[in-house]
């Protein structure tokens, strides 16, 4: 099972790039099957571009997961703590090999929908 994603560009050019190493969410999938994210760059893209294969799911307090992973986060330690503010579990998806699309694909190709997941989509 694979979970198609919405990201920034710039961020997920930076994990194409091998820039950024962990994906920050405040929740997970609940199904720990999942084995690749499927890469959708929000506008002013408006493409899935790519995709990588999960290594890891990592949950632990902020402090904790900056210090684990602030090496390759790929993100300021400002922007990660504006994210994970008042929350006491910060939530990371490891990044494993990734995969960039020849050409960019709309998210029909993917889903039954034109709409852009707030989070993330569940993908067969």
């Amino acid at each position: 099972m694979n979970i198609l994603m919405s990201i920034k560009p710039e961020y997920a050019e930076k994990i194409l790039n091998g820039d950024k190493k962990f994906e920050f969410r405040k929740m997970l999938p609940k199904n720990k099957d999942v084995e690749k994210v499927i890469i959708y760059a929000t506008l002013p893209v408006g493409m899935v571009i790519g995709e990588f294969e999960i290594s890891d799911f990592i949950s632990m307090s902020p402090s904790k997961l900056w210090q684990l992973t602030k090496k390759r986060a790929g993100i300021s330690k400002s922007f990660f703590d504006d994210y994970f503010n008042n929350r006491e579990t910060a939530h990371a998806i490891g990044v494993g090999e990734v995969r960039r699309y020849m050409r960019g694909k709309s998210i029909e190709e993917f889903l039954n929908k034109n709409q852009a997941p707030q989070s993330f989509y569940y993908v067969n």
